[in-house]
């Protein structure tokens, strides 16, 4: 007994430890660019090895937020919030809508449509690009907001299936008996399935959140005016390959950026470490 106990002792220490310098490893990039972001300038590329600066220095968040050709982070935060935030509304509300027809409705074709909305999850973004550039062109959408927002409208592939496990783990005795009641099903959708799905909506919520905020490609196919430049694609333009780059706003702008998701997942976590969880239990 007592040798089993040395064991299971000496184990759990042996994968704490690892997952510790794991958890360092994944986590030091991060570090670096954060106390990279509070170094002077010229101090960035010379002392890159050093974790800690040898003065601390607020100046490069100064310089970043200015931006450049005369627009400041201001309006690129701006941007980012307007095609995260509303792509994140009509993600989540159009998944949940579909979500609950597949899950409770019975229609004609359901178990083909159901098999092409999986398959839409294989596809990889590159292949419907072109198609897609062609679309919003001919649309006149091209250099708006519009092809990297309403797409969200109609749903994604993932949150989709994810709120489908959470309404299939739904009594159906909960529809009888608001079906009793006189709701019809619209109003089950929202007085009974709703509610209860919380944690996948919050899940996808800040799955879709994060996905948009961070969105490089997209913007870079269809925004064509620097005013609409969300973060991600300004990070991007306000280094410079052919010249000198400054790597200490760049820093500090990149932390900044960092700040909304790190307080989503601060304050959602517990919905989220649910919302994963209990996608494999219900069926």
């Amino acid at each position: 007994m007592k040798s089993y106990k040395t064991k299971k002792i000496v184990v759990n220490t042996v994968y704490h430890i690892f997952t510790f310098v794991l958890a360092l490893v994944m986590i030091y990039p991060v570090v670096w660019m954060v106390m990279s972001s509070f170094k002077e300038t010229e101090d960035v590329i010379r002392t890159a090895t050093d974790l800690i600066p040898d003065h601390f220095t607020l100046e490069n968040y100064a310089t970043g937020w200015k931006g450049f050709a005369g627009i400041g982070f201001v309006t690129f935060f701006k941007n980012s919030f307007i095609i995260a935030g509303v792509g994140t509304i009509g993600a989540v509300l159009s998944s949940a809508v579909v979500a609950y027809g597949f899950a409770r409705c019975k229609f004609k074709g359901k178990g083909f449509w159901f098999s092409c909305m999986l398959l839409s999850m294989m596809l990889p973004f590159q292949i419907i690009m072109i198609p897609q550039y062609i679309l919003f062109n001919n649309l006149g959408w091209v250099g708006t907001f519009l092809p990297l927002i309403v797409p969200s409208f109609f749903g994604g592939a993932f949150f989709i299936f994810l709120n489908i496990q959470f309404i299939k783990g739904i009594p159906m005795d909960l529809d009888e008996a608001a079906k009793i009641d006189g709701c019809s099903i619209y109003g089950i959708f929202i007085r009974i399935i709703l509610p209860l799905i919380k944690p996948s909506l919050v899940t996808s919520a800040i799955f879709s959140f994060m996905w948009k905020w961070d969105d490089f490609l997209a913007s870079l196919i269809y925004l064509t005016n620097p005013l609409t430049y969300p973060v991600s694609y300004a990070l991007k333009m306000f280094s410079d390959p052919s010249s000198g780059s400054d790597w200490g706003a760049i820093f500090a702008m990149a932390t900044l950026s960092l700040l909304p998701i790190f307080f989503i997942f601060l304050t959602m976590q517990k919905y989220l470490v649910e919302g994963i969880a209990s996608t494999g239990m219900k069926g």
